[in-house]
């Protein structure tokens, strides 16, 4: 064949160390193809449009509109056809705004998949590590990938260690697939490395990678979210019932046409009165169905992600943005999120010498040449972590990174820290990539790395040395100085000789170790031991072979503390949360004294809080945990398993729900005997002992071990940075700069989504109460309703695609953050809206009335002409006008008008609609059945609208407040119960406008 992978590589001039040349890498992409996914194949505008016709009840609604123009036509031949052709004009409108909507929709979503899909690699070119976008990966390329990354496109190995891929992503196989560049050496993209690391030879890129020949037959579909869900429900409640209207008003019509027999309706047939009432009933379920609900769910969850993109939140999964914003509980790691992730080696002790200095940088080793070989050699070679200098950085990469002369670290920022501090003069400028060269990694009898284990807090690596003219064995470990420590029996002295370490000298260590976690720094220890291959063939050995054989009895060469300063925005953003009743838990893995420094500063830990380490977590009974969870603050050196346990416990989330998945949670134990003694718990023990309703859990999470926590959290919260790819494929939202303050904002837009819905269900509720209102009670009063169907239509676009515009894409404002978060079942329509509701369709109502049976006596029209109807339909439109602005705030805050400079599609609707209206009741004529009105009529017909204004301002003076068993999170809400007097009120002001609007239409009747 080809000769195997020496062979492609001379096909593809290219180089197993030192990769293709940049020169080359436009040819190879010209000739090759870049490496980006092709899409599925979307839907035209026109197919959309065409699918906007599926809907029932605009079918039945052409329908009537056709048989409404025959009937015209043969009535009229030369009118008769304007009522059927303005129905199917404001149908055709209704298709076309849905479409552009549907259309809009899908090209924000792909957008975001788009952003999604934009990840940085690491490849080697022209002998040196870069990091590119995955796009510009060519054929020939040489990738660099360890544990937690997903491969980017197909390859085959060139050298690997311990490489393990999770193929299931191509065969559906949930087992990790071990690979070798003899035995198994093909890598295919959209598969994950589960273990180790690797460098491979891409042979196919986008469209010919295995993942971009499936991935061009896949459609993804955009999920239906959990708030978009509830809306559908009551958007087929509010449908029912006005359809159970639209019947009682086509009832009504006909009665009165076959027996009240009124002197206007004795010209008409009683067919053609017949399809009239018909419309005018499918015009009512038209109105009624709330179209708008998902669409403002869709709208503002559109908006809202385009925004969190901004601010640094990429949104996988749109039912995280909703979620977010009623999270209960944020469990946070420390390392990255509330801290810099800058990590920089400020202390050192090398057996007897404490250097309080170390971060000076020009400050040479106080050690001998022989000691600082050892640990150089450990640093370099105990790591997987690559530098990334400015020259080869990629454009888009981290801007502080580039700002600085410090260079980007690719991978483990600790290990960064070390590799930065050998390269410096510390270490005589040390370079660590010609030692790891040396050491033949991934090459036949090299050297073998086993990355690092959040279980054992450490890795090893076993080192092929050349010593005069033969070779021998080394063992590197690297890893928490507590832990580390306790493996150790020897340790190395200033100049290079090792002693025994004594019971004193290990008190000594460990009273270091405790002194530079007090001062918040992350203490690593480094070791080593020679003639490990006489105990084991270290070309053969397994790491948990190497982890039971050879990682004891070592030598410490050194402690290094490592600094991490909080990010300077957290201590606010921590507060924000608690004000937001928001309960923040740092979930670390680091050293207890550390964790609790850390979380003192960030005002996480305070003084009744509790500060407990994962190994006493573990032997905590469910009830145990219970009792603890309140005041839990600090969880250190925790497993992935016990963060994992955290969330279970706190919201449920995979509980085991029967024996069957307990035992499999729990191998060899008695489910009888011990179900409430182990954690997390079951079900049923889980439900009794909160009700069954859990906390709204966000958990942040950046290793591939913290996949299950980040899958069983209600929102799961990946580093954009410092994240694995595994991380981020099992979260829901990605934070793009790594910072706590991100997620804050998170909660802020997850907060307004909800609001923004809440306020356009009171603006469309009172529309709906009110048309349809009027509709049946002229009817049943023997008037021909005074809105037409294609007024009615107009209406309902203004209600659902103009509403959801201007109030789904309203932003948010810093007071969403001093409230409490909903519970889950917490009603979408609360008392304050409702009393809100009620009241503006009263005032509505009476108006409508009132104009109904005494606008011809003050306007001077003819009672119920054209001019009659128009003078209303005005009147009715710029009451939803007004009432919009109302719409703005949900509770007892009356500013209508404020923030309208930052709402600008808010005010483009209100002016659009405005325009609109002026151009369809002057110029509509037949088509709409309007009259031009006078400037007196207009001024008069638009301040009867803005009563609604003041309405506003006197309905909240009613004292009615939300539940408070709405409320959920820490702390009591401002919301207050409701008082009696409120109660009273909220009862007797509608009741009382009621009786007016009887008055006044029995009076006048």
């Amino acid at each position: 064949s080809v000769g195997g992978v020496e062979g492609l590589m001379k096909l593809l001039e290219t180089n197993d160390d030192k990769g293709i040349t940049e020169a080359t890498a436009e040819t190879r992409r010209k000739l090759y193809g870049c490496n980006s996914l092709p899409s599925a194949p979307r839907k035209s505008w026109w197919q959309l449009f065409v699918d906007s016709f599926d809907d029932a009840t605009l079918q039945i609604l052409i329908a009537a509109a056709i048989v409404s123009l025959g009937v015209g036509l043969y009535d009229d031949p030369a009118t008769g056809y304007v009522e059927g052709l303005a129905i199917l004009a404001a149908v055709l409108v209704v298709a076309v705004v849905t479409a552009f909507n549907d259309y809009e929709k899908e090209r924000q979503f792909r957008a975001l998949s788009a952003a999604n899909d934009d990840v940085d690699v690491v490849v080697i070119r022209g002998g040196k590590a870069k990091q590119i976008p995955v796009a510009d990966i060519v054929v020939g390329d040489l990738v660099a990938i360890e544990a937690g990354d997903q491969i980017p496109c197909d390859g085959v190995l060139v050298a690997s260690d311990g490489l393990e891929v999770d193929e299931s992503a191509l065969t559906g196989e949930p087992l990790e697939v071990e690979k070798n560049a003899t035995a198994d050496p093909f890598l295919l993209s959209g598969c994950v490395a589960s273990a180790g690391s690797a460098r491979f030879l891409t042979i196919a890129v986008g469209k010919h990678s295995q993942w971009g020949v499936i991935k061009s037959h896949l459609e993804k579909e955009q999920e239906q979210t959990p708030l978009q869900e509830k809306l559908d429900d009551m958007a087929a409640m509010i449908g029912y019932v006005g359809m159970a209207a639209a019947a009682a008003t086509f009832i009504a019509m006909m009665v009165i046409k076959l027996y009240v027999k009124p002197e206007y309706l004795e010209d008409i047939s009683i067919f053609n009165y017949a399809l009239d009432a018909f419309i005018i009933g499918v015009t009512i379920v038209v109105v009624a169905v709330p179209e708008g609900l998902p669409l403002a769910v869709t709208i503002s969850l559109a908006f809202s992600t385009q925004k969190m993109l901004a601010d640094q939140n990429l949104i996988r999964h749109l039912a995280a943005c909703e979620t977010m914003g009623n999270a209960t509980n944020i469990c946070s790691d420390k390392t990255g999120t509330l801290t810099e992730n800058r990590m920089t080696v400020v202390r050192s002790v090398y057996g007897t010498i404490s250097d309080d200095d170390t971060a000076s940088a020009t400050k040479v080793a106080p050690i001998s040449g022989k000691a600082l070989n050892i640990i150089l050699q450990g640093i370099a070679t105990c790591s997987t972590v690559r530098v990334i200098t400015k020259e080869t950085s990629p454009q888009n990469d981290d801007a502080a990174a580039l700002q600085s002369d410090r260079p980007q670290i690719v991978g483990n920022k600790t290990e960064g820290a070390l590799v930065l501090l050998s390269t410096s003069k510390w270490g005589n400028n040390d370079d660590f990539e010609a030692r790891r060269s040396a050491a033949l990694f991934g090459k036949q009898g090299g050297s073998r790395l086993f990355p690092f284990s959040s279980a054992k807090k450490s890795m090893s690596v076993l080192v092929v040395e050349k010593e005069g003219g033969s070779k021998k064995w080394m063992l590197y470990h690297k890893g928490a100085a507590e832990t580390v420590l306790g493996r150790c029996t020897s340790y190395l002295h200033a100049d290079g000789s090792e002693s025994s370490l004594s019971a004193e000298k290990r008190a000594e260590y460990e009273a270091k170790i405790k002194e530079y976690a007090s001062k918040a720094l992350r203490c690593v220890a480094l070791c080593h031991r020679s003639g490990i291959d006489e105990i084991a063939d270290p070309s053969k050995i397994t790491s948990d072979e190497c982890s039971e054989l050879l990682e004891n009895n070592m030598c410490l060469d050194a402690l290094f503390g490592i600094a991490d300063p909080l990010r300077p925005d957290v201590i606010d953003a921590v507060a924000t949360c608690q004000k937001a009743g928001i309960f923040v838990r740092m979930v670390t893995g680091d050293n207890i004294d550390t964790a609790k420094a850390i979380a003192k500063q960030a005002g996480i830990l305070t003084g009744d809080g509790i500060a407990m380490l994962g190994e006493e977590f573990r032997k905590l009974t469910p009830a145990q945990l219970d009792a603890v969870l309140p005041r839990l603050q600090v969880l250190a050196r925790s497993s992935p398993e016990d963060k994992h346990t955290l969330v279970q416990r706190l919201n449920g989330g995979l509980m085991p729900e029967n024996e069957e998945q307990w035992l499999e949670a729990h191998p060899g134990k008695n489910y009888m005997q011990q179900r409430d003694k182990l954690l997390p718990g079951y079900r049923e023990e889980w439900a009794k002992s909160r009700g069954g309703v859990g906390e709204v859990v966000g958990v942040t999470g950046d290793g591939t071990n913290d996949g299950p926590a980040l899958k069983a959290a209600d929102v799961g919260l990946s580093m954009g940075i410092s994240g694995t790819d595994v991380a981020k494929k099992a979260s829901d939202i990605i934070i793009m700069d790594d910072k706590f303050s991100s997620i804050v904002r998170a909660v802020l837009w997850g907060r307004s989504v909800f609001d923004n819905i809440r306020k356009f269900l009171q603006f469309q509720l009172t529309v709906n109460v009110v048309a349809l209102t009027i509709t049946f009670l002229s009817a049943v009063a023997g008037y021909k309703p005074p809105l037409n169907a294609v007024m009615m239509l107009w209406v309902n676009l203004i209600m659902d695609t103009m509403g959801a515009l201007a109030l789904g894409t309203e932003p948010p404002t810093l007071e969403l953050l001093a409230r409490r978060p909903y519970r889950r079942d917490a009603s979408l329509i609360n008392r304050p809206m409702w009393r809100n509701i009620l009241i503006q369709a009263m005032y509505q109502l009476g108006l409508l009335i009132f104009l109904l049976q005494k606008g011809p006596s003050i306007f001077g029209c003819k009672d119920g002409s054209r001019h009659h109807f128009t003078i209303i339909f005005n009147a009715f439109v710029f009451c939803q006008v007004f009432n919009e602005f109302n719409a703005r705030e949900i509770g007892d805050l009356f500013q209508p008008f404020r923030r309208l400079e930052s709402s600008k599609l808010f005010m483009l609707v209100i002016i659009f609609t405005v325009i609109a209206q002026f151009v369809i009741v002057e110029y509509g004529g037949d088509f709409t059945q309007t009259s031009p009105l006078t400037w007196d009529e207009w001024r008069i017909t638009a301040a009867l609208g803005a009563v609604s204004v003041p309405m506003g301002y006197l309905m909240r003076k009613i004292p009615v407040k939300e539940d408070p068993k709405s409320f959920a999170g820490l702390g009591k809400s401002a919301e207050a119960g409701q008082s009696p007097i409120g109660m009273l009120g909220a009862l007797v002001f509608p009741v009382a406008v009621a009786v007016v609007v009887y008055q006044v239409y029995y009076a006048s009747a």
